[in-house]
């Protein structure tokens, strides 16, 4: 049948719909557009009241808001307009580089793409900086042996990591702070008791650092990171001056004004020089009594005597004191270590997405569930925290590794995750590390990395670049942040650096195991301190084991994948013009194929560049403090 000569019939059925509603819309408002307000129709004249209705409705009619003849300015984000101006680029904040990672702080991090706010293809968008309560704790040196000043040492390094692991800023005091509170006058010549004395000049500190939580330095934090009392003090608002029932005096929380009037309440009571503590030394409504306390351990003397009777019964005699104090700092790091293990009772995740050819991506991952899944060194194996009569020792069972090709979120389930750059990756996956764009684009998939890892997450029906927020949500959000750990691909912690090391341990808040035997052998009867569990089983997925030679294939690729990015990322690097060129041009192509994956990985190594920096900026301002003064101020060196 011959085409007819309606011009529409050669438009999609689709476009015939739109074009013949556009053509009657255009008809309607050229025919029947609006009239003024004087213009009278003669069919209204024969409906009864007719008159009246059209005066009525173009009285509403000019009553309306009139159209703008030009349009206002708007602020809409710059790319809705793609003849924008040039914008210039959000100024550089302090502390906001680290090496080759650069970040910005902004509320808006969780947009897909940092570039949107920076612009600037280099710079991270980050969330805002949590700002950190401050615990205190009051410490005096004494003059005991050089044993006990190591041990004593060790604990304060102990307290302070665990605290900082918990999202506290741990702060610790001396004479200087309590001589500078201006009621020190009034307590100084006081005939009390040793013990009231110490306990004086421990909160004439406080009242002169001011709100916050005051701590003995034996009383650390064992719980989970989301517990409600932890919940409650990283907060820093407290209404009232509280302590807790059964810590003793191992913890108070309270503003300035409260503590200094409880101090001033104690000064002027007449039963200050025969009592011990402050609680017997005021009124009982001065502090607010709270029987919850289960996230704290207390180590005090008689919980020591009463439940480690092994350390107990050398800290009672001078002779061997000091092998009891140097005995307890390995008490609580297994604590610690054990506390962690039983919040994560599922075990360690180490994720590992399209896993035939990233067995050594994840070996330093590997490496760290291993450390963390071992039973720590102990001087008593079966023994639980004083908050946590009813834990589950290490000793008893072993925690479980698995190498899960997706992200799960539990909160019984700890994820250690390695994040590669798309270069790497790809290289990985093809084996090769020659590539060209017509390669890149016809042979690789775009965003490989992050589709595969939010796979049972979010589903396969969502694009890469709306999986963005979510996936930076897991990592930077302040629920998940506590139970992942997300390693850079070409720059993750080296077990010969103790530097790296020990940033593992203030983000655990506990010293993990450094030297394990590399069989996994005990000869003990039970699993002991060196026992070491085995490499994880992989789940499905995972397809036959690689052999040596497939092994070594792999290192070598990552290995020289590292080195391209270092050429590419570094301005020192020595690299001829050419090849530098002809590596960053191939480094900006992938980058813009994967832009996902790209992002997710600029947004981790920004992540864990400023973690480290917020910590050894804290360090820097707290070494000023450490072993100045003629007063007994601790000394400890930080790395």
């Amino acid at each position: 049948m011959p085409r007819t000569a309606n011009p529409c019939t050669y438009l999609p059925r689709r476009l015939q719909i739109v074009a013949s509603l556009t053509a009657f819309v255009l008809v309607c408002i050229f025919f029947l557009g609006s009239s003024g307000s004087g213009d009278s129709d003669s069919y209204f004249n024969n409906v009864p009241y007719g008159p009246q209705i059209q005066q009525g409705a173009h009285q509403v009619v000019d009553r309306l808001p009139k159209l703008p003849k030009e349009l206002p300015h708007v602020n809409a984000p710059h790319w809705l307009n793609p003849f924008h101006g040039p914008a210039h680029k959000p100024l550089e904040q302090a502390n906001s580089s680290s090496g080759e990672a650069r970040w910005y702080t902004d509320f808006k991090w969780r947009n897909p793409f940092s570039s949107d706010t920076t612009l600037d293809e280099e710079r991270a968008v980050l969330p805002p900086l949590a700002k950190r309560a401050p615990v205190y704790t009051y410490f005096e040196s004494t003059g005991k042996d050089e044993k006990s000043k190591t041990s004593e040492q060790q604990l304060l390094q102990l307290w302070r990591r665990a605290w900082w692991a918990q999202g506290f800023r741990p702060v610790v005091l001396g004479k200087p702070e309590a001589m500078n509170n201006p009621l020190f006058r009034a307590v100084q010549g006081s005939e009390l008791e040793p013990e009231m004395e110490k306990e004086m000049m421990r909160w004439l500190a406080w009242g002169n650092m001011g709100t916050g939580v005051l701590s003995n330095w034996l009383a650390v934090p064992m719980a989970a990171h989301d517990d409600n009392m932890l919940a409650f003090l990283r907060r820093a608002d407290y209404p009232s001056l509280t302590r807790y029932e059964g810590l003793e005096n191992g913890l108070f929380v309270g503003n300035r004004e409260d503590i200094n009037k409880a101090l001033k309440e104690a000064i002027a009571s007449p039963a200050i020089k025969r009592v011990k503590s402050m609680a017997e030394a005021v009124a009982a409504e001065t502090f607010t009594v709270d029987p919850e306390h289960s996230a704290i351990a207390l180590y005090s003397t008689s919980t020591i005597t009463t439940k480690y009777s092994l350390i107990g019964q050398k800290l009672d005699k001078p002779s061997t004191a000091g092998d009891g104090l140097a005995m307890l700092p390995a008490l609580i790091n297994s604590h610690l270590h054990m506390t962690w293990q039983n919040i994560f009772s599922s075990g360690i995740a180490v994720l590992k997405p399209l896993p035939q050819h990233t067995t050594t991506l994840i070996e330093p991952a590997i490496d760290i569930a291993r450390n963390l899944s071992q039973c720590p060194d102990t001087p008593i194996p079966a023994s639980c925290p004083p908050n946590r009569p009813r834990c589950k020792p290490c000793v008893s069972s072993q925690m479980l590794i698995t190498v899960p090709p997706v992200f799960r979120n539990t909160s019984t389930l700890f994820t250690i995750a390695t994040v590669p750059h798309p270069y790497t990756f790809t290289s990985l996956l093809h084996s090769r590390l020659e590539m060209n764009v017509k390669f890149i684009r016809r042979q690789t998939d775009r965003d490989s990395w992050v589709l595969a890892a939010t796979k049972e997450l979010l589903g396969t029906g969502l694009s890469s670049f709306s999986r963005l927020p979510a996936l930076k949500d897991i990592i930077a959000s302040e629920y998940s942040s506590a139970r992942t750990l997300w390693l850079v691909a070409e720059m993750p912690p080296s077990r010969e650096s103790e530097l790296d090391l020990e940033g593992l341990d203030w983000h655990f808040g506990f010293t993990l195991p450094r030297s394990p035997m590399p069989d996994g052998k005990s000869e003990t009867p039970v699993p002991g301190p060196e026992r070491r569990p085995p490499p994880p089983k992989s789940e499905f997925g995972e397809g036959p084991p690689l052999s040596e030679q497939e092994l070594s294939h792999e290192r070598s690729l990552l290995e020289q994948a590292k080195m391209v990015l270092r050429r590419t990322g570094s301005r020192k690097a020595k690299t001829s013009a050419k090849t530098a060129k002809a590596l960053s041009f191939m480094r900006e192509v992938i980058e813009a194929w994967s832009l996902a994956d790209t992002e997710c990985w600029k947004f981790v190594r920004a992540w864990e560049a400023r973690r480290r920096v917020e910590r050894r900026g804290w360090e820097g301002e707290e070494e000023r403090f450490q072993g100045k003064g003629m007063f007994g101020r601790w000394i400890d060196q930080v790395t």
